[in-house]
């Protein structure tokens, strides 16, 4: 499913976000199940939980590989660095009734906004993001005029 689309959302009090049912189409397994992410500051991102799975165990793999094959030599406060990062990346989450989303606690701060306050939620084709609007608005700002290029890049 390619995911696209962007509405504005309000948090409430206890850090709750009703998510567009197409969003959550693309995104929940069966039982509404997803993978919380940290993406850039002031965003989170939401995957379904299989394809986090398969993207994460690639990249775990492909690092043992050159673990094993002693290609890390040298490099072990960057493996160290990637495994503080990995640990604390993502976090599993139901969404409740089918499309609400509890925000987890150590993705709250990361994603600076309080309770009653406004975000905006994306889809970015693959996955769902969930930005402080203020981060969003820079995003595009910078990223909007190489669309047309980013574009024909990608579907030539």
């Amino acid at each position: 499913m390619f995911i696209t689309g962007e509405v504005r959302r309000t948090i409430d009090e206890r850090f709750r976000l009703t998510l567009p049912s197409e969003f959550v189409e693309g995104i929940a397994d069966a039982d509404g199940g997803i993978i919380v992410a940290k993406e850039r500051t002031g965003c989170l991102s939401l995957w379904r939980s299989d394809e986090w799975q398969k993207r994460l165990d690639s990249g775990v793999q492909l690092l043992r590989q050159k673990i094993d094959s002693g290609r890390m030599e040298g490099r072990w406060g960057d493996v160290q660095r990637l495994g503080r990062l990995l640990s604390t990346r993502h976090q599993a989450a139901t969404l409740a009734n089918r499309s609400r989303l509890l925000i987890p606690e150590s993705f709250r701060q990361f994603l600076g906004v309080e309770g009653g306050q406004e975000v905006v939620v994306v889809g970015a084709a693959i996955c769902v993001e969930v930005w402080r609007p203020e981060s969003w608005m820079e995003v595009l700002h910078s990223e909007m005029p190489d669309f047309g290029e980013l574009f024909k890049t990608l579907t030539e």
